[in-house]
This record gives C-alpha cells, structure tokens and sequence, in this order.
C-alpha cells in the first residue's frame, strides 16, 4: 500500500495533484483544504495517502496531513459512504470542524457537502458519533465544549432550547457547552444567548 509521497509537485487542478517520486508522477485526487495547502507547481510537496482498490481502477487519494486522512478513512466506514462523497466531506470541512458536527449530532450541517443528503447525513451521524473522539487532539476545545453539553439534564434542555429558537445543533451545544453546567438551565440560556449574539455580530 502507498502510505505517503514526497516529491516535487508537477500538475495541479481543481481535484487532483500530480507529484513525482523517483521519476514516477502519482496522481491523488484531493480536497479542497488540501488543494489550498499545496505549493506551487514544481515545488516540494509531501502527502499521507490512501489507495483504494476497485474491480476496474486504483485510485489514490492524498491529505496535506494524518488528521485528514483518518477522518477520511473514518467516514468511508459508513455504509453508502464512498471515497467521492468522503472527498466532497472534507472538501466542505477540516476534520476538527467535522468533529464537532458529528459529535454534536448536527447531521443537518453536513448536508452542505456536496452529494450528501439529510439520510446520509443522518446515518453517518448514527455510526460514527461514539467514534469521532479518536479523531479529537487532546486540545480540541470544541469537541470538549460538545462533551459538556450533554453532561446534564440542564445543559441538554438548554440545547433543545436553543435549537428551537433556529440555531444549528453545533452551534447550541458549543455555546452551552462553553459554561458552568452546574447552572441553572434558564442561565445556560441566558449566557449561552449572549454568546451566540457575540459571535453573529463579529
């Protein structure tokens, strides 16, 4: 299996980068966050890749780092998820973004990429919301704030506050998540309120 390669950029278009090692140019097709990481054409390039393997090609894909490759990996796992819908994922959000959505149950939010609809989106949720922890640094603040969010009954009917008033479930579960949760529910909302204001206006 190719794990990674590294070698001089010599092609790039909107979906896929062409680097050369020992003479042989590689095609990866790739994200748009990796896409925009890429140096220029003829300059030094390193990606993590993986090689998938079908009856009739190999295709290989390539991440400008590990994070990106194992959010890959993790939302291919999910039945009815193939690598160009993976790809259209990540196109639309980093891994740590993708984290967040995931782990806060906001399937609605993933529908933004490309070829994902509200089943998909609701099914990749279901399978891969106690999985996403491994794909969260140790300081991932975010994915933290998701994890307090739920750590009560009073954080969570703040949530469900919240999201009855139009904010996306991410949204709802960051900003509560961020206080006390030993609150009360009427002062999660409060503050969570003025947080979310906050963030609108700047």
């Amino acid at each position: 299996m190719i794990a990674s390669l590294k070698g001089k950029l010599i092609a790039k278009d909107n979906t896929s980068a062409v680097v050369e090692c020992g003479g042989v140019g590689f095609r990866c097709l790739v994200t748009k966050n990796t896409l925009y990481r890429l140096p220029e054409v003829g300059g030094e390039v390193f990606v993590y890749t993986h090689l998938a393997v079908k009856e009739d090609a190999l295709d290989l894909y390539g991440f400008s780092d590990a994070d990106e490759l194992e959010a890959f990996k993790l939302i291919t796992s999910v039945n009815g998820v193939g690598p160009k819908i993976g790809i259209a994922i990540l196109s639309e959000f980093d891994a740590a973004r993708l984290t967040v959505y995931i782990a806060s149950g906001d399937a609605k939010a993933l529908t933004a990429a490309s070829g994902v609809g509200l089943k998909l989106a609701q099914r990749i949720v279901l399978e891969l919301k106690d999985k996403v922890g491994a794909l969260a640094s140790d300081d991932s603040l975010e994915f933290k704030a998701v994890g307090n969010a739920t750590l009560n009954s009073n954080t969570k009917e703040a949530v469900a506050a919240l999201s009855a008033l139009g904010y996306t479930q991410s949204e709802a579960s960051l900003a509560v998540g961020r206080l006390d949760p030993s609150l009360s529910t009427e002062e999660l909302i409060k503050q969570a309120l003025k947080s979310l204001a906050r963030g609108l206006q700047g």
